[in-house]
C-alpha cells in the first residue's frame, strides 16, 4: 500500500471516529474495519461521478449495514459529493444531511435507505435485475449503454437476517453476474462473538445459491481486495460474494476486535490512541491533509472522464437508433401515465360482474403496451393475483428481456427487490401476493414509504371472501396496518371503474408507493362509480335530501352491500347517502371544503361497513356512529356463508343504520 493510499484509507477512519465521537452516538466499528475495502472499491473499481450523482450508467453502491453510515458519509465528503466537514460534524443531529442511517433522497450519493439489516442486500439484487433487464432491452452491438455493476456491503447481521437468503437465492437462480456482495466478516455482533448464534459456513451457503465465492484473508490488503473484485467482475455467469476478513474497530488498541466497538463512541482517549496508532499527523478533529483531498479529487476527475466517454457513446447511440432513444425516454419519463386520464380505451370495461383482481389483470395488460417500463410479478401467485403480462416473457437467466418476474415464495425479499428495481431508475415495478401476507411485506413497504418511491403492491384476496382457506388466509387487521403508514397509499376498489382509477393513481405516483387491495370474489359494476374515485372518497349513491338522514361509508366489496342497504332503507322512508372510500389516504389529501361536501359535519348518524377491523374508521364515524366490521378472525367456509355469519348482510346494515336514528 502506498503512503497516499494508506493516508486516504485512514482519513475515512479518522473522519468516521471523529463524527461518532462528536455526536456521542453511532457505530464506529464497521467504518474502521471496512475502510480499506471501501477505498479500494470506490477508487479503483467503481464507476461514479460526484459531479453527476444520478448518472444513469454509474455503478451502484449500497451500504446494507446502514449503522456504519459514517463510512459512506466520509467517502461522499472526500470525493466531493457535497457533504462538508460541517455536515460531518452534524452527524446524527436534527435536520442534518448525515442522519444515523443513510437516507435515500436526503443525502446526495446515498442509493438506498438502509437501517433494517439485510434490506440493502435485497435492494441490491433488485438493482442488479434492473441493470440486466435494461441492458438486454437497450444495448446494441458496439453500444453497451447499460453496463454497470451493483456492489453491496454488509456484515454478519445482514447475513443472519432471512431476507438476505431469500434475495440471494433468487440472485443465484437468475445468474446476476453484475452483482458483487462484499461481506465484512469480522465475527462480531452486538452481543459478542458470532459463534454464540451464527456458526454456519456462509461461503458454502453462497456456493449453494450459485455464487462465485472469493475470500480476502487480510481486510487491509488493497491489492488482495482489488484482485478479488476483478475476479468477481471476470465471472460472466454468476454473481459473486467476497468474504473480506476484517477486524471491527481496526486501529483502536482498546477496542479492536471487540463488540464494544460496534455501537458506541470510542471515547475521547481512544480516539487519541487511534490516531496515534494510525500515525495520523494531528489530533485535531476532522483534519484531513491537503494531499489526501488532492488524491480523492484526482480520482473523481478521472471518473468524470469516464462519464464523458459514456455520454459521447450515448449520443451516437441516439443518432444511430432514434427509435431506441424514444423508448429510453419513455422508460425514464415519470409522468408517462398521466396522459391516460382521457384515454377512453384505458377506462373501458366489460359490463359484467367480476373480481377486482381480474379487472386489475385487465389493466396490467393494457398498461404493458402504454407504459413500456412496467415490470413486475408475484411471489409464486401470478395465476391467483392476475399479475402476468401476456406475451411479455419471463425474466430469467436465459431471457433478461422478459417483463414477468417470478420471485418464488419470498414475499419479504420480493418487496425489498421491488424497492431496488424502483431505485435503479428506468422501470415502473410492481410486486404481488395475497393481502394477508402483507405482514411479510410490511418492513420493506415501510422503506418504500420512507424513500418515497412509487412501487406498486398488488394485494389480492382482500377479506373473509377468501372463504374456505380459513382465518390464516383471511386479512382482518392488514388494512388498518397499511393505512397507518405515512406516505403510503392504500386503495381498495369496489368495481371496474375504481380499479382502473387505482391503477391510474399508482402508475402516476412519483413520490409514494401504492397498495391495490383486490377481491377474489366477483363484484357488480356500480352505476354511481366514476373517476371521482381518484379523490379517495366520493358519493357513489346520494340521498335525495339536501341533508341525508344518515351516511354509510364503505370500501371494496362492501360498497355493493351499502348500496343495497340504501334501497331497503328508502322503503322505510330513510334516505341515506352512500360514500365509497377506496382510499382514506387520498381522501385526506383533499380540501376541507371537499371533505365537508362528502361528509357534512351536521350528519352524525354514520355507519362504516368493511370486512376488516374497525380500527381507523372512528375518524369518520365519530362518537355517534356505528360499525359493521370484523370483531375477530375469520373462519373456513364458502365466502357467502362467512359474510352472513359475520353480519355483512343488507339486514344487518339496515338494522345498524336504524339504531342510530
Amino acid at each position: 500500500m502506498s503512503n497516499i493510499d494508506e493516508m486516504s484509507v485512514n482519513a475515512i477512519r479518522v473522519l468516521a471516529a471523529d463524527a461518532v465521537q462528536k455526536a456521542n452516538s453511532g457505530h464506529p466499528g464497521l467504518p474502521l474495519g471496512s475502510a480499506a475495502m471501501a477505498y479500494e472499491l470506490w477508487t479503483k473499481h467503481m464507476k461514479h461521478n460526484p459531479k453527476n450523482p444520478k448518472w444513469a450508467n454509474r455503478d451502484r453502491f449500497v451500504l446494507s449495514g446502514g449503522h456504519g453510515s459514517t463510512l459512506l458519509y466520509s467517502l461522499l465528503h472526500l470525493f466531493g459529493y457535497g457533504l462538508t466537514v460541517e455536515d460531518l460534524k452534524q452527524f446524527r443531529q436534527l435536520d442534518s444531511l448525515t442522519p444515523g442511517h443513510p437516507e435515500y433522497g436526503h443525502t446526495v450519493g446515498v442509493e438506498a435507505t438502509t437501517g433494517p439489516l439485510g434490506a440493502g442486500m435485497a435492494m441490491a439484487v433488485g438493482m442488479a435485475m434492473a441493470e440486466e433487464h435494461l441492458a438486454s432491452k437497450f444495448n446494441k452491438e458496439g453500444f453497451p449503454i447499460v453496463d454497470h455493476y451493483t456492489f453491496v456491503l454488509g456484515g454478519d447481521g445482514c447475513m443472519m437476517e432471512g431476507i438476505s437468503s431469500e434475495a440471494f437465492s433468487l440472485a443465484g437462480t437468475l445468474a446476476l453476474n453484475k452483482l458483487i456482495v462484499l461481506y465484512d466478516s469480522n465475527k462480531i455482533s452486538i452481543e459478542g462473538d458470532t459463534d454464540i448464534a451464527f456458526t454456519e459456513n456462509v461461503k458454502m451457503r453462497f456456493e449453494a445459491f450459485g455464487f462465485q465465492t472469493l475470500v480476502v484473508e487480510d481486510g487491509n490488503n488493497l491489492e488482495e481486495i482489488g484482485a478479488a473484485i476483478e475476479a468477481a467482475k471476470a465471472d460472466k455467469t454468476r454473481p459473486s460474494m467476497i468474504t473480506v476478513k476484517t477486524k471491527i474497530g481496526y486501529g483502536c488498541p482498546a477496542k479492536e476486535g471487540k463488540a464494544s466497538a460496534h455501537g458506541e463512541p470510542l471515547g475521547a482517549e481512544n480516539v487519541i490512541a487511534l490516531k496515534e496508532n494510525l500515525g495520523w499527523p494531528t489530533q485535531e478533529a476532522f483534519y484531513v491533509p491537503d494531499e489526501v483531498y488532492a488524491n480523492y479529487k484526482k480520482i473523481a476527475d478521472d471518473n468524470a472522464k469516464v462519464e464523458e466517454e459514456w455520454s459521447t457513446l450515448f449520443g451516437k447511440y441516439c443518432e444511430t437508433y432514434p427509435d431506441m432513444k424514444e423508448l429510453w425516454d419513455k422508460h425514464h419519463d415519470q409522468n408517462i401515465g398521466k396522459e391516460l386520464i382521457d384515454n377512453e380505451e384505458f377506462w373501458a370495461f366489460p359490463d359484467k360482474a367480476d373480481a377486482t383482481r381480474n379487472l386489475s389483470g385487465m389493466v396490467i395488460n393494457r398498461l404493458k403496451d402504454l407504459v413500456p417500463s412496467l415490470f413486475g410479478g408475484s411471489a409464486d401467485l401470478a395465476p391467483s393475483t392476475k399479475t402476468y403480462m401476456n406475451g411479455e416473457g419471463d425474466f430469467s437467466k436465459d431471457n433478461y428481456t422478459g417483463r414477468n418476474l417470478h420471485f418464488g415464495v419470498r414475499e419479504l425479499a420480493m418487496a425489498g427487490i421491488g424497492n431496488g428495481l424502483a431505485l435503479h431508475g428506468g422501470l415502473r415495478p410492481y410486486v404481488s401476493t395475497f393481502f394477508v401476507f402483507s405482514d411479510y411485506v410490511k418492513p420493506m413497504a415501510r422503506l418504500s414509504s420512507l424513500m418515497g418511491i412509487p412501487l406498486t403492491y398488488v394485494l389480492t384476496h382482500d377479506s373473509i371472501g377468501v372463504g374456505e382457506d380459513g382465518p390464516t388466509h383471511e386479512p382482518i387487521e392488514q388494512l388498518a396496518m397499511l393505512r397507518s403508514m405515512p406516505n403510503f397509499t392504500v386503495y381498495r376498489p369496489a368495481d371496474a371503474t375504481e380499479t382502473i382509477a387505482g391503477w391510474y393513481y399508482a402508475i402516476t405516483s412519483t413520490s409514494k408507493p401504492t397498495a391495490l387491495v383486490l377481491t377474489r370474489q366477483n363484484l357488480p359494476q356500480l352505476p354511481g362509480s366514476s373517476k371521482d374515485a381518484l379523490k379517495g372518497g366520493y358519493t357513489i349513491d346520494d340521498s335525495s335530501k339536501a341533508t341525508p338522514d344518515a351516511i354509510i361509508l364503505a370500501s371494496g366489496s362492501e360498497v355493493e352491500l351499502a348500496v343495497n342497504a340504501k334501497v331497503e332503507l328508502a322503503k322505510e322512508g330513510i334516505d341515506v347517502r352512500v360514500v365509497s372510500m377506496p382510499s382514506v389516504d387520498i381522501f385526506e389529501e383533499q380540501s376541507e371544503e371537499y371533505k365537508e361536501s362528502i361528509l357534512p359535519k351536521n350528519v352524525r348518524a354514520r355507519v362504516a361497513v368493511e370486512a376488516a377491523t374497525d380500527f381507523g374508521w372512528g375518524k369518520y364515524v365519530g362518537l355517534d356512529g356505528a360499525y359493521v366490521t370484523m370483531k375477530g378472525f375469520g373462519a373456513s367456509a364458502p365466502a357467502g356463508e362467512l359474510f352472513k355469519k359475520f353480519g355483512f348482510t343488507v339486514e344487518n346494515v339496515v338494522s345498524t343504520v336504524k339504531s342510530l336514528l
